[in-house]
């Protein structure tokens, strides 16, 4: 019997996933993607700054960023929060690209995992549309290698969160 017509739950042909354990509580990993005060010192590769607009985490709230990369030229995105269950797993729907250049479109799961204490597993699942529209961006937009120095740049940010709410 064929499953031909049968619909396909099958991603892996047009989905990114990036994973990192950090030496971090869930929570505080949490806050460090959630809060716009520490998303703003961290989010993006390495010589990217980046503005939030609004971060409204929240099932229905946006959000919306600017990346300004080194050669000046900047990435406008807007997000919608699809899912969020505090401090576990947050679902939200993107949308962005270079201001008068291509863009991309996907469904992002962030996944926070306790691996141990003092220790969180951050899973980051991106589905394209299209197999094409995942390599589009993975090419275009150098994703795969941007992830990994987003989540380098985050394992940077959150001992100075932890040093922060040490001294208060």
């Amino acid at each position: 019997m064929s499953n031909k017509n049968l619909p396909s739950s099958h991603t892996s042909d047009r989905e990114i996933l990036v994973s990192r354990i950090f030496d971090a509580p869930r929570e505080l990993v949490w806050r460090a993607m959630t809060d716009p005060k520490h998303v703003i010192h961290w989010w993006g590769p390495r010589g990217f700054t980046t503005t939030v607009q609004k971060m409204d985490v929240r099932p229905g709230g946006e959000w919306i960023l600017t990346m300004h990369g080194p050669d000046g030229a900047n990435c406008s995105s807007k997000s919608v929060f699809k899912e969020v269950i505090e401090p576990e797993k947050i679902v939200f729907s993107h949308g962005g690209g270079r201001e008068n250049g291509p863009g991309t479109h996907f469904v992002a799961t962030w996944s926070f995992d306790v691996v141990e204490t003092g220790k969180t597993k951050l899973t980051i699942r991106m589905v394209f549309p299209s197999a094409k529209d995942r390599d589009f961006t993975v090419k275009e937009f150098g994703a795969l290698e941007g992830a990994n120095q987003t989540l380098e740049r985050l394992s940077e940010h959150l001992p100075k969160m932890e040093a922060t709410a040490a001294q208060t």
